[in-house]
């Protein structure tokens, strides 16, 4: 999977996504953006949120439980730049059994961004320069 960003003006740059997806990244006006988009660390609470979401409603369906309306909120706490903790919300249907619910927030836990930030799956990340 490939994403590229490129600069657009200031510190917005337009991200396009592997599959023909395109998102706008900026940064807040207090950090010296113009805030025409998420920030990239606004954009990796957002992944967590939807990865959970997702991988509570896959498992759910693989169960048969009709979950309905499903809600993840992420709140993210910030050290500077950079965040330093993310707290996950589930809302989930009131029917829902217990166990079921103690279920739902172990495979919460399993989603693949959160495993990451958990440094549960360790990332290599390199880097390398090529001229434009």
């Amino acid at each position: 999977m490939k994403v590229v960003a490129r600069r657009r003006e200031g510190f917005a740059h337009e991200v396009e996504i592997e599959g023909g997806h395109t998102v706008l990244v900026d940064e807040p006006v207090d950090s010296g953006g113009a805030d025409t988009g998420p920030s990239p660390t606004r954009l990796l609470a957002a992944s967590l949120a939807s990865c959970v979401a997702i991988t509570i409603e896959m498992y759910a369906e693989r169960k048969g439980w009709n979950l309905g309306r499903v809600e993840v909120d992420v709140e993210a706490e910030y050290e500077g730049y950079a965040p330093s903790s993310f707290e996950v919300t589930l809302r989930l249907p009131p029917e829902l059994s217990d166990e079921q619910r103690e279920r739902l927030v172990a495979i919460a836990g399993k989603c693949p961004v959160h495993k990451v930030l958990a440094q549960e799956t360790p990332v290599i990340v390199s880097e390398r320069v090529e001229a434009l």
